[in-house]
Formats: C-alpha cells, sequence, structure tokens
C-alpha cells in the first residue's frame, strides 16, 4: 500500500474519475480517493511511477508539481466523473 498527496482534488467526481481510471492499471487491487486530505490511496504491487503518470494524465499531479495544464485537465475529469 501507498500513498500519494495530489492537487486538484475538488469532489467526488474527481475521486470517481481518479478511481476508475487506477484500477484499470494492472496489479491495481483498490483506489481509494481521500477528497478531504487530496490522497489517493493504491493497494496491490502496481507501479508507483505509473500511476503517478496516469495521475498526471487526469490533471491530479503530486502536490507541490501542479501546472495550469493539470489545472484545466482536472475539470475535465471531475466532470467526467460527475456523469459516471
Amino acid at each position: 500500500m501507498f500513498r500519494i498527496e495530489v492537487e486538484n482534488i475538488k469532489c467526488s467526481g474527481c475521486a470517481s474519475s481518479i478511481q476508475k481510471a487506477l484500477l484499470k492499471i494492472k496489479n491495481v487491487e483498490t483506489a481509494t480517493v481521500d477528497v478531504d486530505s487530496d490522497q489517493v490511496i493504491i493497494t496491490g504491487e502496481a507501479d508507483k511511477e505509473e500511476i503517478i503518470a496516469r495521475l498526471i494524465e487526469l490533471g491530479y499531479p503530486e502536490k507541490g508539481t501542479n501546472t495550469i495544464s493539470c489545472k484545466a485537465k482536472s475539470y475535465m475529469s471531475c466532470a467526467l466523473g460527475r456523469l459516471s
């Protein structure tokens, strides 16, 4: 198990998008998103760097590495998460 503190989590829509995307990665057993603490908790033998790369693609980079591009992507991921 490992935790990653991320940027741009705003709501349950964000959490849903993150969870669905991470569960598709090989060897991710569970992906839990704590909206209040901006943390993603992963269990399984997944590659941490692959998880981080996917989070960046979704717009949720590690704390301290945010960009305008990531912020914009996070709004799209959030909206998609709310729809599903």
